[in-house]
């Protein structure tokens, strides 16, 4: 790779990086049934990318609009958790294909790398170990959805990213995910590039209905398309 025109790539962890099997909605929908809610597919659909504990708060949202109380919505979460770890162990996630490769690409060419997800510390442990990317060897940092005020589509996470990575530049981030919640999310922190990719829960058709800059394939791509982007600066 020549010089790279980015600083930092922000990317999401199920469904962008990681294969996880879209097991955490169906653990989140079994979670949420499992405590008086009746969420439909839809319903699920439209908390895809978000922050875990925001998602479940909405959820509970009894009849008459009240949300679930901070002790009862703590017990919901820590439930999903110990649900989500048995789903994990059943069937362990692994890295998506070629993206572990994209990552050092990026790394060796200066550009850091910082995973932010939905999830919290607790499970990010349990994912980042279940497929050996514990520690710094792999990634320069990781933000969840509950290190910030507010998950996606706000852009906290980002910021966050940012402030990790030492980055200050928005044009000279890439952010990248696998749902619109995360194309929001980029555009909201007014990155130099939103990208969305096929590799988990959004489709063509339903990412590229949403603002973005790029869609590929995969994270496997990004290196292609920074080097692409270098090189017709340069001319």
């Amino acid at each position: 790779m020549t010089a790279p025109r980015i600083d930092l790539a922000v990317f999401d962890m199920a469904g962008t990086t990681i294969d996880e099997g879209l097991r955490v909605y169906q653990v989140l929908a079994d979670t949420a049934r499992a405590h008086g809610a009746d969420p439909t597919d839809e319903d699920i659909n439209r908390w895809h990318g978000a922050a875990k504990h925001e998602a479940l708060k909405a959820l509970l949202i009894d009849n008459e609009g009240i949300p679930p109380e901070p002790d009862r919505l703590a017990l919901v979460v820590e439930d999903f958790r110990r649900r989500l770890q048995t789903a994990y162990a059943a069937q362990p996630p692994t890295p998506l294909p070629g993206v572990l490769d994209a990552m050092t690409q990026l790394r060796e060419a200066g550009i850091k790398v910082v995973l932010n997800t939905g999830f919290d510390h607790d499970i990010v442990g349990l994912l980042l170990g279940a497929i050996g990317w514990e520690g710094d060897t792999i990634v320069d940092g990781v933000v969840c959805g509950t290190d910030v005020p507010q998950g996606r589509p706000a852009p906290c996470m980002i910021f966050r990213a940012m402030e990790l990575a030492g980055v200050s530049d928005r044009s000279r981030v890439l952010a990248a995910g696998d749902t619109p919640r995360d194309l929001a999310a980029g555009v909201n922190a007014g990155v130099g590039y939103v990208v969305g990719v096929l590799s988990g829960a959004g489709t063509a058709q339903e990412l590229g209905s949403h603002q973005h800059t790029h869609l590929l394939r995969s994270v496997a791509d990004v290196p292609a398309l920074v080097s692409a982007k270098t090189l017709e600066q340069a001319r």
